[in-house]
Order: C-alpha cells, then structure tokens, then sequence
C-alpha cells in the first residue's frame, strides 16, 4: 500500500459500529442535554456540563450516573443509550440516577434545549440564499470543534486529535511541527476513529520502516492494512499516547501499533473495543424534495499481528491512569500530568485540565 492515502477509498471507515448502523435524516429539531457522560474504568461519570443549561443546575463534571431511565449505565451498554438518545429518539428530559451519600439512588431530571429547525432547506438559491449559508455556517462550525489542537511546553508537544479525518498533505504538516520537540504525547482520548488513509498516514509518519498495522478478515479475501514509512523525515522523538473508553477503531489500533512494535507507551483507560472496518452507503428518497440518510456496514474484522482483535476487548494501556470523581470537579487532568511526567517534564497542576478547553455547538 502506497503512502498516498488518496488511492485509499474514502467511504473506507473504521468506526464504532457492530454490523449495521442506521444514519438517520437529520431531524427538524436540535437537542441539547447540556452535559456529556463517559466510562471511566467501570462506572459512568459527568465530565462537562454546559453553562446556563438545566444540567447545570442538577448536575456537576464528577457525579457518578447509575441509571439513565430504567437502564443501568455500564461500558458495554452506554453506546446504545447515546445512540438512541442522540440520533433515533431524542427527548425533552432525561431522568439520571446518581448515588447518595445516604445509600439510595437520587433521581434527578434534566431538561434538553430544544431548538426548532427548518422543516424544508431549500439548496437551490432559487427563491433565498439564506438556507444554503445556514448549512456552509453550521459545516463550518463542525469542522472548528474537530480541528487538530496542540500545544508546544518547552521541547515537548501535545497534539489533541479529536478523530482521524485528515488529508495527507495535513498529518505531514503536523509530523512537521512535531520534528521540532523531542517528545510528543499524542492524545487520542475521546478519539471515535475514522479513515483508514489517515490512519495508515499517521502510523507512517511515526515508524522509520513499514508496518502493517492489521489483516483484514472478511467474506472474500482482503489485502492487510500496511503503512510505508516516511522514512528519514518520520518522527523519531519520545512517544506517549492517551487513550480512554471512548477512543475507538482507528484510535485502538494506532495505540495498540505503538504497543506491539514498542515505538512508545499507551497511558489512560481501556479503550472501547469497536475496530471493525465499515463502508457507508448513502441513501435518499423524493424528487424535488429529498430526505437522505445512509447505512454503515461492517464488512471486516481486524486482526493485529500479535494474532488478536481488539473487538470487544480493547487496547488496555500500559500504565493505567484514571481521573477521579475531584478530578472531574476541580477540572484536573492526571492523565496528561503523568504522561509528561513519564518524558521528563512537569505541567502545572492547575492548567494540565486546561490547555485543551472543553468546546461546545453554538446555540
């Protein structure tokens, strides 16, 4: 496989998803719940909550959620909750269970912000121009939360890459900044995954000799996924990368990279355990009018050279480093403070949670 990604099919994905996945239409309505959740370890937590929004007023980053409704919250089960609450059916309120310092379950209610869409867009500029610079506004606005982020400490960087959806000519541009610090703590927390090019881009960028990242196992044989180094111009400095629960498919398998070929240490929780590769096919229906939506399928398993898929099971880090319930509240970062301390160099505690802002959708 050669280095220029764009040879690579870009419908070709590695994604959360199990079999099927449903891309619903995109609805009429915007619902904001005002906070987000995820598994640290074995349990759900508050990581963020949204100023000014109902959340705020119930919900704190560290509080412990049990239940969401009626359904336990666990690492195997959250995906479907947020599945259902944020693309098939999304509510009004939430009802969450949180633990008590008396012994029983606290309920609480959280009320969405609703915002009412257009039922119509017209993209033809026929009548108004007004529909088609809402869509081009609100693109622009997705793609500002999922740019690359990073920040230079002395001769250390950290480079927040929140998925992997990059083109060649931008994963060099960052590798470029990159060679110019001894150390590199990539974190890929948080991190869903995405194409295979940028993936297979960004591990030949950190190797200065060709690894085939997987074999890809489906219905009718497949070439493995390989990446050809960038040679002299790789990076060659310390590497740490960070993973949590919510790192995914293409996240899982560059740490799990690392790990194998001992290029450097995985620090954080264990990963999700979603790496089956995915194509998606775009659907519409109506003449003038059209509503689209699409299908993501799995059309192969991945197995790394060690033997094993990281299915279900996930990569589990190197050293295990958790935040704490305080840590949430006090907005500190443990992770990232030891992943620096581990490369020889000391963040301070009060802005190792902050040099990453947490980011929202406008309104």
């Amino acid at each position: 496989m050669g280095r220029d990604s764009r040879s690579l099919p870009r419908t070709l994905n590695l994604s959360t998803i199990h079999t099927r996945f449903f891309c619903p239409p995109q609805r009429t309505a915007r619902c904001d719940y005002g906070y987000r959740m995820q598994i640290v370890g074995e349990s759900a937590f508050v990581t963020d909550v949204r100023p000014n929004t109902d959340a705020a007023r119930v919900l704190t980053p560290g509080d412990q959620i049990l239940k969401v409704f009626t359904y336990d919250v666990n690492r195997r089960d959250l995906w479907k909750l947020q599945y259902f609450l944020n693309s098939l059916s999304p509510r009004p309120s939430i009802s969450l269970s949180l633990p008590s310092p008396a012994g029983q379950d606290r309920q609480v209610v959280v009320n969405a912000k609703i915002k009412q869409l257009r039922r119509v867009l017209d993209l033809t500029g026929s009548s108004s121009d007004m529909d088609i610079w809402q869509l081009i506004r609100d693109t622009e606005s997705e793609d500002h939360l999922l740019r690359q982020r990073y920040v230079s400490s002395g001769d250390l960087m950290i480079w927040k890459m929140p998925e992997f959806d990059m083109s060649t000519d931008g994963v060099d541009h960052m590798f470029g900044i990159a060679r110019k610090h001894s150390a590199l703590i990539l974190d890929l927390r948080g991190n869903p995954g995405g194409s295979v090019p940028t993936l297979v881009d960004v591990v030949g960028d950190l190797f200065d000799h060709e690894v085939k990242i997987a074999d890809r196992i489906g219905r009718k044989e497949l070439k493995p996924t390989v990446a050809k180094s960038r040679g002299k111009s790789a990076y060659d400095g310390k590497l740490v990368v960070l993973i949590d629960s919510r790192s995914a498919s293409a996240a899982e398998l560059l740490a799990r990279v690392v790990q194998i070929e001992k290029r450097g240490t995985v620090i954080g929780d264990r990963s999700s355990g979603s790496v089956m590769e995915s194509r998606i096919y775009p659907f519409s229906q109506g003449a003038d009018n059209r509503i689209f939506y699409s299908m993501a399928v799995t059309d192969a398993d991945l197995i790394m050279t060690d033997g094993k898929s990281l299915e279900h099971s996930g990569v589990v880090p190197d050293e295990i480093v958790l935040p704490t319930a305080d840590d949430l509240a006090k907005s500190r970062d443990p992770v990232l403070a030891h992943a620096a301390k581990t490369l020889g160099f000391n963040l301070a505690p009060e802005a190792e949670g902050k040099i990453f802002p947490i980011e929202w959708s406008p309104d």
